[in-house]
């Protein structure tokens, strides 16, 4: 996989809790950062996506009613 540089500021103790994270693991702090950031980008990704089904259902009416789901728990 090729990379490519890129800096950003982080706030001080934002920067000591990556520091002392990788001490403890033993990964570096460029290990960490990247992981994180893939990591929140999948987790964001994944929930566009889900909305924009759940928006397409509603579009195609496959959708259920608040009552329906209610009833079906046998909430009042």
């Amino acid at each position: 996989m090729s990379s490519e540089q890129f800096s950003l500021r982080l706030p001080v103790e934002t920067k000591s809790r990556l520091e002392e994270l990788a001490r403890a693991t033993g990964r570096t702090k460029a290990y960490l950062a990247i992981d994180a950031i893939e990591r929140y980008l999948d987790l964001e990704a994944w929930q566009i996506s889900a909305i924009q089904c759940g928006l397409q259902d509603v579009e195609n009416e496959k959708n259920v009613s608040i009552d329906k789901v209610k009833s079906d728990w046998g909430i009042k």
